[in-house]
């Protein structure tokens, strides 16, 4: 059957571990809300608990289940649940968002005999930087993939490589980067005065951005290192960070703060915690960086772009296909070459900086636009259920 003669939506369920604030959430929320609901309709299940962007996702027009599964604790009844759920409502599509989505709803939609897509959303799989109970789903997956997914999605071209080598079938990958939204993430020539007066920081002082929830993968340590070498090197700045954990009431977050930075040093911090104003606070910053030791397509360097702002990151994932000529990507946990790649950015004159700025949100545009990545999400749900072949690349 054409498209153009369908009269009702193709049902899409998308399973997802968890409704946290992660990047695989947030781009969920964008995909779900910016689909054409003429041709799709989409709901969302979370195995976990939901979490701050289920409710976005609802305040958006999209119902939102939970298999109430709780954290760190494999639970069967979610499988019974899940397979309540999706016999009530049958779908066309089941797409799965992370490994234990991937586990749980590859199996189940086997079972029910539904086309489903694994969306993997990761490219750091060393043993340091990962449970051990992970990276078992994730050599599982690897077994099962030959025979079970229709699709294997991934938001970047590390991701697809390392998986791969890992035993994922081959020919079953598609990559589709993430999308930014380029009204809500954009120059605010306001945004500047507006952040440093509410954090009381002096108007002539650089501000250098970090948005990334605590976690191993982000690397705050070395990022607080940077900070040190920085203020070593003759560097002036104020640096704002935020993201869930990242604040001091956190006793593990606390902890590596001080056994990084002297108490002096903190002083040119800002710790926020959690926010839903990032698009505000990355607009105003003059650079925003990453330290991240484990990514494969970082929001908080796409969104900082789309606003405008210069970015020094970690070559971690597709951050250095991101970025382009337009930042400076320095190897991850080299702490000296992160506060080094600051110093320089920062030594450049205000109008060289815009003019990067200017360039980072044209590279978005160009490459990254939130519509046409959801258009390739469309366009590979139409492949699959019209029975098209697979697109090469």
């Amino acid at each position: 059957m054409e498209k153009n003669e369908r009269t009702m939506p193709w049902k899409v369920v998308h399973l997802i571990t968890g409704t946290g604030t992660g990047g695989a959430e947030s781009m969920l929320a964008r995909l779900v809300e910016r689909m054409d609901r003429n041709r799709f309709a989409s709901s969302v299940v979370s195995m976990l608990p939901e979490g701050p962007t289920a409710e976005k996702i609802r305040r958006s027009g999209i119902a939102v289940t939970s298999l109430g599964m709780p954290r760190g604790i494999p639970d069967p009844r979610a499988m019974v649940r899940l397979v309540r759920y999706l016999r009530n409502t049958p779908p066309h599509i089941l797409q799965t968002w992370m490994y234990h989505a991937d586990l749980l709803g590859g199996v189940v939609g086997k079972i029910l005999g539904l086309p489903v897509i694994w969306n993997i959303r990761h490219a750091n799989l060393d043993e340091s930087a990962n449970k051990a109970g992970t990276l078992a789903v994730v050599s599982l997956c690897a077994r099962l993939s030959r025979r079970i997914p229709a699709r294997i999605l991934c938001n970047s071209e590390m991701s697809r490589t390392l998986h791969i080598s890992r035993g994922y079938a081959a020919g079953k990958f598609t990559v589709v980067p993430n999308g930014f939204d380029l009204e809500r993430f954009a120059p605010d020539d306001s945004a500047a005065a507006r952040v440093r007066a509410e954090f009381s920081i002096p108007s002539g002082t650089p501000l250098v951005g970090l948005v990334a929830r605590f976690d191993p993968q982000k690397d705050h340590g070395t990022f607080f290192r940077a900070v040190s070498l920085f203020r070593g090197m003759g560097g002036r700045a104020a640096f704002l960070l935020c993201g869930d954990g990242v604040t001091l009431e956190n006793p593990a977050f606390r902890a590596c703060v001080e056994s990084s930075l002297s108490e002096a040093e903190r002083g040119d911090l800002r710790f926020l915690g959690r926010r839903d104003d990032v698009s505000r606070l990355s607009a105003a910053f003059d650079l925003a960086t990453l330290s991240s030791r484990g990514e494969s397509f970082p929001n908080a360097v796409g969104e900082a772009m789309a606003c405008g702002v210069p970015v020094a990151a970690t070559d971690v994932g597709d951050v250095r296909f991101i970025v382009g000529d337009t930042g400076l990507v320095v190897p991850a946990g080299a702490p000296h070459a992160l506060a080094t790649a600051w110093c320089s950015l920062l030594a450049e004159s205000g109008e060289v900086r815009k003019r990067r700025g200017e360039a980072a949100r044209a590279r978005i545009r160009a490459r990254f636009d939130l519509r046409a990545v959801v258009a390739s999400y469309e366009t590979l749900y139409e492949e699959i259920l019209l029975g098209s072949p697979p697109k090469k690349g």
